[in-house]
């Protein structure tokens, strides 16, 4: 079996789905299943390469900078039909969101390849960000189209399923098959390493970490505001993005320097140095676009409680079981989340057994070999039933396309 993974980015690129592909591809290898993946080029006006030396093969396409947290990429439409022709796929595995999938939607030959979608978030509408609303208005009938057409649709947890509406729809072909980590990658820090993050972290203080892009669903203002409520304790951030000058004039302002570091991009072996080395990791998106929140796998492996806000219909609040793992929180409230986080400061013998709980379920649950097993499960099924994905009804402009393309 052939499955050509459509991606938006891929290693080394610092993100949760691009983690989840790298450990993923390589995991569907040992289970039978022959792995590529088709992405975008994080590094912006490069040429088109592709990485045949290596299992799996990645193909990354140029891109020309952002729309809208989409990427740029006008070649995307020809590279496809390129890989698919050489590749020869028995199933198209589409990573979303990721506009650049749409294109399957009326390359004839991705038409005739049973499709899986991997639905990691909706599209969400954002307070914070309105124009995504407004752009959603022309991105929902393609999404919509590729839903129906899809064979499989694979949801991250079960409270995402019953919450989304764009795949409210579609449930009799939807399943629920929670991200995974490979266990093996997470290393535990060699001596000097240790001894870097010991030298990160403030003495005497509580050491709390946060990972993730600084865009405006995070929540890193609220955690920088209940910093004002956490004299003993040092937040470091980890991670770049659009608000990153807004974040740090904001610890600057409220005047908490002393308890709050904004450390930008960290290379791997130092980002798990200090995930080895810290008290607890706080997630304290705010919105659903937070689906799952697989840093938060990456805290369990290292046995790390975790502090999360518990979003209303997101992943976060099922990964994080409340009391046991960690402490969710409501969202946006930094009070509650200051308190969370002075429990735990408070009670090491708690976080010792929560840090426990959370080893046992991260290789009970979220194991990369037990989600590719699901997965490779579920190719087999959608092969059996690749007869009646082709009647799904033809794309409106389809015979332009095919007459391009062809």
């Amino acid at each position: 079996m052939r499955v050509l993974h459509i991606g938006k980015f891929y290693a080394p690129f610092a993100g949760g789905i691009e983690n989840f592909m790298r450990d993923l591809l390589p995991a569907l290898q040992t289970q039978g299943v022959d792995t590529a993946a088709i992405v975008h080029d994080h590094q912006f006006g490069r040429r088109r390469t592709h990485e045949n030396n290596k299992i799996p093969t990645i193909f990354r396409v140029p891109t020309y900078g952002n729309l809208l947290y989409a990427p740029v990429s006008p070649e995307f439409p020809l590279a496809l039909n390129q890989v698919i022709r050489t590749y020869k796929p028995d199933i198209l595995h589409m990573h979303m969101p990721n506009t650049s999938v749409f294109w399957a939607e009326v390359l004839p030959c991705a038409r005739h390849i049973p499709w899986v979608i991997h639905w990691h978030s909706d599209v969400v509408f954002s307070d914070i960000d309105r124009r995504i609303g407004i752009a959603y208005r022309l991105y929902r009938p393609f999404e919509q189209y590729l839903l129906k057409k899809a064979a499989l649709i694979v949801a991250t947890s079960p409270p995402y399923l019953a919450t989304s509406s764009p795949l409210s729809a579609w449930h009799d072909k939807c399943g629920v098959v929670p991200l995974g980590l490979d266990a093996s990658r997470l290393k535990a820090p060699d001596s000097n390493l240790n001894n870097w993050a010991k030298q990160v972290w403030r003495r005497g203080k509580t050491r709390i970490l946060s990972i993730g892009r600084l865009t405006y669903y995070k929540g890193h203002e609220v955690l920088i505001r209940a910093a004002a409520h956490m004299p003993d304790m040092h937040v470091l951030i980890i991670g770049q993005g659009e608000r990153e000058k807004y974040l740090k004039h904001m610890v600057a302002k409220l005047g908490l320097g002393d308890r709050v570091t904004l450390r930008g991009f960290m290379p791997e072996s130092k980002l798990q140095a200090l995930l080895a080395t810290c008290d607890c990791l706080c997630l304290p998106s705010i919105e659903r676009t937070e689906a799952f929140g697989l840093v938060i796998l990456e805290a369990m492996r290292y046995a790390k409680p975790v502090v999360a806000g518990n979003v209303a219909g997101s992943g976060m609040g099922w990964v994080v079981q409340d009391k046991q793992t960690g402490l969710l929180v409501q969202p946006g409230d930094p009070e509650d989340l200051a308190h969370a986080l002075l429990v735990l400061a408070k009670s090491p013998d708690l976080r010792r057994r929560m840090a426990h709980a959370a080893v046992e379920r991260f290789n009970a649950v979220f194991h990369i070999d037990r989600v590719a097993k699901e997965i490779a499960v579920m190719y087999q099924d959608t092969l059996l039933r690749n007869e009646s994905i082709n009647k799904a009804p033809a794309s409106p402009i389809g015979p332009l396309i095919t007459y391009l393309f062809s």
